[in-house]
Parts: structure tokens; sequence; C-alpha cells
């Protein structure tokens, strides 16, 4: 007996939803005033990572991208030592002006935002470049830049769920469940997870209405435990759905499989 996915069984509450939108607003605001003189709290602003692309099961990681003008770029890029750290205080001390007896702190490539109510935001300041990627600082390793595409990711993930009628964001949230219910210890990232799911799901969905039901020898849970054991004997790399980009799972394949072996045995 395995621990199958249920259809609508994991979903973040309207009453939570609001106060990430009320506070996804005002970190908006924040960074257009300083950045752009705007007092706008929806532009230049994107919802990212696991929260944007729906397949989020708590609050303790909401990703923004906020998407700063150009020229901040030219000027952060010309300093001498680290212009990426600099980039990342000034968000810093924007995102403090409306949140001044909160934990805001620069982390890396992120600005972190953590609210007393244990309600995490991770706010990554970009760049548009083309074909909506963007690039954004690294200060790691002296200061550097890399670039991402997350409204490819969103938009491949939304379709790929649209044609399994739901089953993509309900197996994603499953995952992310039997994670933290049963092999916490162990790495798995929700890119890692959205990723091979999206690979994996192959022409599985849902059944619709008038639909006659099919007859499988194997369940859909054995499928994508068939799939991990094949995938990851020869390489341990995901391609990002839409943007194609290279996702590395080898920290996060141990904890992978040992949820997809308990979905499919229990």
């Amino acid at each position: 007996m395995g621990n199958p996915v249920q259809q609508n069984a994991e979903f973040i509450s309207q009453e939570t939803r609001g106060i990430v939108s009320m506070r996804y607003k005002t970190i908006t605001k924040a960074i257009n005033v300083e950045f752009r003189s705007s007092q706008s709290d929806s532009a230049y602003s994107l919802q990212v990572g696991s929260y944007g692309r729906n397949t989020a099961i708590t609050t303790s990681d909401i990703d923004i991208l906020v998407e700063l003008p150009e020229n901040e770029y030219i000027r952060h890029d010309s300093y001498k030592g680290n212009g990426q750290s600099r980039l990342l205080q000034a968000v810093r001390n924007a995102i403090l002006t409306s949140y001044p007896k909160t934990a805001v702190n620069a982390d890396g490539q992120i600005v972190k935002v953590e609210f007393a109510d244990g309600m995490i935001f991770e706010v990554l300041p970009a760049f548009m470049t083309w074909g909506g990627t963007y690039k954004y600082p690294d200060t790691n390793m002296g200061g550097n830049w890399r670039s991402t595409n997350p409204k490819a990711e969103i938009e491949a993930m939304r379709q790929k769920n649209n044609d399994s009628n739901g089953l993509l964001y309900d197996t994603c949230k499953h995952i992310r469940r039997i994670r933290d219910g049963h092999f916490s210890p162990y790495t798995l990232s929700g890119i890692v997870i959205d990723c091979f799911v999206y690979h994996a799901i192959g022409g599985w969905h849902w059944r619709r209405d008038g639909e006659t039901p099919s007859v499988n020898p194997i369940t859909f849970e054995q499928v994508l435990l068939n799939d991990f054991k094949q995938r990851f004997t020869y390489n341990f790399t995901l391609q990002a759905p839409g943007s194609h980009q290279v996702v590395e799972a080898g920290t996060s394949i141990t904890g992978l499989g040992k949820v997809l072996e308990h979905m499919a045995n229990g």
C-alpha cells in the first residue's frame, strides 16, 4: 500500500494568501519608491519560485523577483569590489523603510524578509535583458551576475498542469507534503521536485468529466519511481520547464528517491 497523490488535497488558505498578497505589495512598493520614485505596489514585480509556480504548500519560502532600472545595473556593475553586495544592501534598506522592526538581511543572491509568524519572503533584485530573461546579483566569489527566466518556467508549468487536468500541481504538492512529513532531514529542493514531475508525468492526467477510465498495469506513483530510477542512473541534472536551464539535482537525489519509494510502496 503506497501513499498515492490526492486530487486538490494540498492548499494554502485564502486568509494566508491575503496576508501574502498584502506583504508582497508592501515590499514591491517600498522598492519601487526607492528605485523608481513610483508608488506602485504591483509594477515591476513577479511572484516566482514554488509559490509563483503554484506548487507551494507553505509560506516559509515565498520568492519575489523585483525588476530594477537598467541604470542601477550600470552603476553597481561599475563598482570595484562586489557591487552586487552593495545592490542587495540598497534593496534591504528600501524594505526596512516599510518593515523597520522585521528581520531583513542580504543573503548571497537575495534579501530575506523573516516575519514573526514564520512567513519568509526572499526578494531577488533583477534586471530585464531579452526574451523574458533577467540578470541578478550573486555576491559569492567576489560578486558576479547570473541569469534566470522565471516567466517561461511559470508558463510551462501552467500549461502542463492544464494538460494534466491539475495532476501536475497536485503531484508536486504531494511530494512536498511527504518530504516535510516523513523525510525532512533530507535535502529536496522545490525546483528539483517541479522539474522532475514536469518531465516524468508524460501523458498522465486526472480523469475528465465523461472520460472512460483507462486500465493501467502499474500505478502513476510507480511510473514516477521507475522514471526516477532510469533518469538518475545516467545523469544528475534536469532542465527547468520552459527556460531549459540546467538544474543540478545531485544533493536532492537521495531525498527524492525516498519520497517516491514511499509514494509507490509505502
